[in-house]
């Protein structure tokens, strides 16, 4: 695959963090999707699953930021998480999954509402929904991380595939 079909590929996932739509990927997306998260689950901010969720959402923002905010003004424009995620993130997908881990622990966190330490396919699903992920594409996604068939889906497994997604090995 040449390089400026890589550039494509990655440019279509900014959407996906770009939650307002507005443009550029800030500090506010972040929250945004974890209020979205958390109203999706019925959890409330102020709980230990909802903290633990805005710290994640901060601790990815300010990673993000760090590889892809090249000029400083606390914004990521598509020009930039192009150039970031392919400059930093094609060779070393493992680091993008160490700045995206604490979020997604978080998330599962909320969508295991029995605390029982899994979370269900069907959940993992609405999760991805309410991260922008369309219905059908959020129900395969979540299916396919089930790779054992129990019905459930791991947070390594989540992290893996993340990381895998957002950096879209050539």
């Amino acid at each position: 695959m040449v390089s400026s079909e890589y550039e494509r590929r990655i440019a279509a996932r900014f959407a996906t963090f770009d939650q307002d739509g507005n443009g550029y990927i800030d500090r506010e997306d972040f929250s945004a999707a974890a209020k979205a998260l958390l109203a999706e689950f019925g959890t409330p901010a102020r709980s230990d699953k909802g903290q633990a969720l805005y710290i994640g959402a901060e601790a990815f923002w300010q990673g993000m930021a760090g590889i892809a905010d090249r000029d400083g003004d606390q914004r990521i424009t598509r020009e930039e998480f192009v150039t970031g995620a392919v400059k930093r993130l094609r060779d070393n997908p493992d680091r993008f999954a160490d700045i995206a881990r604490p979020f997604l622990h978080a998330a599962l966190a909320v969508a295991d509402t029995d605390d029982d330490g899994t979370v269900t396919v069907d959940d993992t699903a609405r999760v991805l929904g309410r991260l922008g992920v369309p219905a059908d594409t959020a129900r395969t996604a979540a299916a396919t991380l089930d790779t054992d068939g129990d019905g459930t889906v791991t947070e390594d497994d989540v992290v893996t595939a993340f990381a895998r997604y957002f950096t879209v090995p050539e």
